[in-house]
């Protein structure tokens, strides 16, 4: 996954013993761009020991692992409510998980798992209603109590996937408003959304993990928490630009004492429409060892990208592709009109805590943890296995064309049929696909060889796949059509993104 060199200007033990001593130089992200373009990365990397990260928005993948201690006579919960939020209750008698997006049965997508947590942090009576079938060393069948955070004997914030290294931003061309986690996405292309501190983003410093890892200490929702493992979803396929992935990739799991917390810095939120969630407030420090790491923690917004993706339409398809520059302006082209954009993250709370990491680490209250072990180099993230149509039961009759074929060839075999794409073959094997859009390219450029449009690296497809993942693959690559390959590797015929679309609505 990395591609820096690793050639240490420091180590782990000397930057804390800097630390110790008082004579670390500590940076924000922030201020590390400015560092940087004053005095160069050779500089920063030798003087800067430290330059810590933050963010703070709804992170959905979350919750609490609460331990209530044992009633008399004793129960085993099977199932139990927190303010008529269920948490989940099989993992021994009187422990339980909380989620955040878990909804109030009383109350609906207004209160859930997330504010639950944060009205724990606050202080508040919780209302803790249980039932079980009883046991012979557990007769009890129902409780019903109230706690308040000190009351718990153990009480963890243990979120599975948190901080995205990037995530999409998106959009609505529809007719009608569409209610999201992404917020209210307006008709025509009305608004864009993201979420993400961009430059001062944990895990966009550290692109591809080379100081994060299991066993990171961070800061988490206002205490000390510590990464416990990559995320789930965590993505390392993805394509990059200077380094850090366009759209979402990593993600890390982790974990902190729910009492050390604030709710500052953890609340809950609704989101209507859709339903509740967490807000996180996460930073991570990130020891500079080499002038890579130091090149990298100061990459600006400008060159930060993601893709605006259509939130309406079938697989989500990329509309653009956008830096974080122009989405913090306020406002971007969009088929051919501005369109407003705003974040569903808080930049202020994100600069504040990397402000408050610093002031840690600079005071000896927080030293820097070099990882146990290091995440997968190489993951990609599946759609779920599903019994479904098959390729097969939508795939058409693909026109062809011989690799020696010419663009006007292409030209009017697409006007004639009234196609998109057409593919070239050697043989009967798949040699590349040219598109109408090719086409076009190539009348502007003044190309005249087929092979100097076509697309060689063809992503494609089989009879047995499901439709749901051909969609998928569509989707991941921006495309729109897939050849459908056999066995052999011969050509069997093809799938369009609107014959899929047609599909997935049956």
């Amino acid at each position: 996954m990395t591609k820096s060199n690793k050639a240490h200007t420091k180590s782990y033990a000397e930057i804390n013993e800097k630390i110790k001593s008082g004579d670390a130089l500590v940076l924000t992200a922030e201020e590390m761009i400015s560092f940087v373009e004053e005095n160069g990365v050779s500089v920063a990397a030798k003087e800067v020991d430290v330059v810590t990260t933050g963010t703070f928005g709804a992170m959905c993948s979350s919750g609490a692992l609460l331990n209530f201690g044992h009633s008399d006579p004793p129960i085993k919960m099977q199932k139990v409510w927190l303010n008529d939020v269920e948490a989940y209750t099989g993992i021994a008698a009187v422990d339980a998980y909380l989620g955040a997006t878990q909804l109030s049965e009383t109350e609906g997508i207004s209160y859930g798992g997330g504010h639950v947590i944060e009205d724990l942090l606050k202080g508040e009576e919780i209302e803790l209603r249980a039932t079980s079938n009883g046991t012979d060393c557990y007769p009890r069948k129902k409780v019903k109590t109230d706690f308040t955070l000190n009351d718990l004997n153990q009480a963890w914030l243990l979120n599975p996937r948190n901080a995205y290294q990037n995530y999409a931003a998106a959009t609505n061309s529809s007719e009608t408003p569409i209610y999201t986690y992404m917020g209210k996405l307006l008709p025509d292309n009305g608004n864009v959304t993201y979420t993400t501190s961009s430059q001062l983003s944990p895990l966009i410093n550290d692109p591809y993990f080379e100081t994060i890892g299991f066993g990171t200490r961070i800061f988490l929702g206002g205490g000390e928490g510590f990464v416990i493992g990559e995320g789930t979803q965590f993505n390392t396929e993805v394509p990059r630009k200077n380094g850090v992935p366009v759209g979402p990739a990593g993600t890390i799991a982790v974990k902190g004492d729910l009492k050390g917390c604030s709710p500052k810095y953890i609340r809950g939120g609704s989101f209507t429409g859709y339903g509740v969630s967490l807000y996180v407030g996460l930073g991570i420090p990130i020891p500079i060892l080499n002038e890579d790491i130091a090149k990298r923690c100061a990459i600006k917004d400008e060159e930060i990208f993601t893709n605006v993706l259509d939130y309406s339409a079938p697989g989500k398809p990329i509309l653009k592709e956008v830096n974080y520059k122009e989405l913090r302006s306020g406002k971007i082209e969009l088929g051919n009109k501005e369109v407003r954009t705003s974040s569903l993250a808080s930049l202020d709370l994100a600069r504040e805590i990397a402000d408050e990491l610093k002031t840690w680490v600079e005071k000896d209250a927080f030293s820097i943890a070099e990882p146990i072990s290091y995440f997968p180099k190489k993951s990609i993230v599946r759609p779920m296995r599903q019994n479904g149509p098959e390729v097969s039961s939508i795939m058409k009759r693909a026109i062809t064309i011989k690799e020696t074929g010419t663009i006007t060839e292409v030209s009017k075999l697409m006007i004639g049929k009234g196609i998109n794409h057409i593919l070239i073959e050697r043989g009967d094997k798949l040699w590349g696909i040219v598109t109408s859009w090719d086409l076009a390219r190539a009348l502007a450029e003044g190309k005249e060889k087929l092979e100097e449009v076509a697309t060689r690296k063809v992503i494609t497809t089989s009879p047995k796949e499901t439709t749901i993942i051909a969609a998928e693959k569509m989707r991941r690559n921006n495309i729109s059509a897939l050849p459908v390959i056999g066995a052999k590797g011969e050509i069997l015929g093809i799938i369009t993104n609107g014959d899929l679309a047609s599909a997935l609505r049956k």
